[in-house]
């Protein structure tokens, strides 16, 4: 293991040996790192924090923290971090809230300076979260999604895949997938084109969305009515199918 001779590492900490901790950076006692993780100067990781291979710490991220939660009262929860991670500048990312609860991160996500995860989110593969994008607590993104800079998320929001919400915007209501929605509140202003060809999307399953989004956001139909239709009129691909699902299940209601 490389380390800094000012970095603090407890005893019971587990690291790999090829892990690199930088200058000042304190590792908590129930901490496990995998393999080619770097570390930089700074920074804290503690809790019961679980980091998977070849993550990319930057200086000043607090990783583990207990949450921001007034209901929390010292129970064991987690943050369980994938691979691949890249976490930029001055991030925060908490624990779980509640006996067992836990904050998780999937695979290849980007969180730029100043991000924030807090308590019990769940964050899947391949997403971006940009400069300042705050999640609050229990906040679900789901893969391939990106979050503006300076964004502020909701509680219990949920963010379907590859979605993109613009920067400054408010975010009180869940975003379907495959959608670009911008504002204050937020608003859906159609598909994520771009998202969606980058992420090898056929171009048979784009023209079904289009028209999807249309039934659903363009004749002003009630959400009941407008998956009335799109199961009626549209081939269940894979996408559709889990457009409709998502609409079914959304508790917060939909950005429209």
């Amino acid at each position: 293991m490389k380390q800094h001779p000012s970095a603090i590492i407890h005893p019971k900490a587990k690291l790999d040996s090829s892990v690199e901790v930088g200058s000042y950076s304190n590792i908590g006692a129930n901490v496990t790192i995998g393999k080619g993780v770097k570390i930089g100067a700074f920074c804290v990781i503690e809790g019961n924090t679980a980091i998977a291979d070849n993550c990319h710490i930057f200086t000043g991220a607090v990783v583990g923290s207990i949450p921001q939660d007034l209901k929390y009262k010292g129970e064991k929860s987690f943050l369980k971090i994938g691979k691949n991670n890249i976490v930029r500048e001055y991030v925060t990312m908490n624990l779980g809230t509640g006996d067992g609860g836990t904050t998780q991160i999937g695979d290849n996500n980007l969180f730029m300076a100043y991000s924030h995860i807090a308590h019990d989110c769940i964050v899947g593969n391949d997403c971006i979260i940009a400069n300042c994008g705050t999640l609050a607590g229990h906040v679900t993104i789901e893969d391939k999604a990106v979050v503006g800079g300076l964004v502020a998320i909701h509680q219990f929001v949920k963010m379907g895949q590859i979605s993109i919400v613009g920067g400054c915007s408010k975010v009180v209501q869940d975003i379907p997938p495959y959608s670009t929605c911008d504002g204050h509140p937020t608003k859906v202003y159609g598909l994520n084109l771009i998202g969606l060809k980058r992420a090898g999307i056929a171009d048979d399953s784009i023209t079904h969305l289009k028209h999807a989004f249309k039934i659903l956001f363009r004749l002003g139909l009630t959400i009941g009515h407008a998956l009335e239709r799109i199961e009626k009129e549209l081939p269940q691909t894979k996408e559709i199918s889990h457009l409709v699902e998502f609409l079914k299940t959304s508790e917060r209601g939909i950005c429209r």
